[in-house]
């Protein structure tokens, strides 16, 4: 039975979809079979994967209007044992479309059900905002990762995020917990940086990884290849950190 991870925060830019696509790269070069599900209208984590989004006959859009099973609408991605559940901007408007349809927050749930078994992990990419789409994704997952940049503003949100997961468990979700907190953007040459760090550990009561993701050239250019970093370029830090972080991943996984 696959592990299903909702990487979430509604604070843009803090290196969410990045942790999403190398994560998944860095699992699969764990050996472990990944589905990663683009839940953003953005569409970058399914670009970021090598996929063209304005050539794609189905997508999540499609899944969650009803118009195709899971596995109609999954693509394999430029990494062995990743595949993708594409978004494009269509994905926008499903939530207007699905007002009123009765459990509307289980779409993505049930639509995973038949091709669980499939996968050791499934990562979702949550919007960037606390919408129906985050909340079907939540709904779907065990564990939601919350990617945290270090940057003065680092907390604004984080307590209106820990909220809604919070009325997830009590409505929805109830064995829906926190997998951890991965600080992101970390630059070792300025005191804001660490300060931050030490700042969420004390304030913060959640697991909080070890691995550190650094700011990164080579991280940054990446998706831009279509590639995850690990094939973008091996050796640099930002590969090393993902790598990290999948290990750490997989050794917090509970039995």
């Amino acid at each position: 039975m696959s592990r299903i991870i909702a990487i979430a925060n509604q604070k843009g830019g803090v290196g969410k979809t990045t942790t999403v696509i190398n994560l998944s790269a860095s699992l699969a070069e764990l050996g472990k079979k990944v589905l990663t599900i683009d839940m953003d209208p953005q569409g970058n984590t399914s670009s970021g994967l090598g996929l063209d989004k304005d050539n794609l006959d189905m997508t999540v859009y499609q899944l969650m209007i009803g118009e195709c099973e899971l596995a109609e609408c999954r693509y394999a991605s430029v990494v062995d044992g990743v595949d993708v559940l594409p978004a494009t901007v269509h994905l926008a408007g499903a939530e207007v479309e699905l007002i009123g349809i009765p459990k509307s927050q289980y779409i993505l749930k049930n639509g995973i059900a038949g091709v669980r078994d499939e996968y050791d992990y499934v990562l979702i990419d949550c919007p960037p905002s606390l919408n129906l789409l985050t909340i079907n994704a939540m709904t779907a997952a065990d564990a939601v990762l919350v990617p945290i940049q270090c940057e003065y503003y680092a907390l604004e949100g984080l307590s209106q995020l820990l909220y809604t997961i919070g009325l997830v468990q009590k409505s929805l979700n109830p064995k829906l917990e926190i997998e951890g907190v991965v600080f992101t953007m970390y630059d070792a040459r300025t005191n804001l940086s660490m300060q931050v760090v030490e700042n969420v550990k004390e304030n913060l009561r959640q697991n909080i990884y070890k691995t550190i993701i650094p700011r990164n050239v080579r991280l940054a250019e990446a998706p831009s290849h279509g590639l995850p970093i690990n094939l973008y370029d091996s050796r640099s830090a930002g590969a090393e950190a993902y790598r990290q972080l999948a290990k750490e991943v997989v050794k917090h996984r509970p039995e």
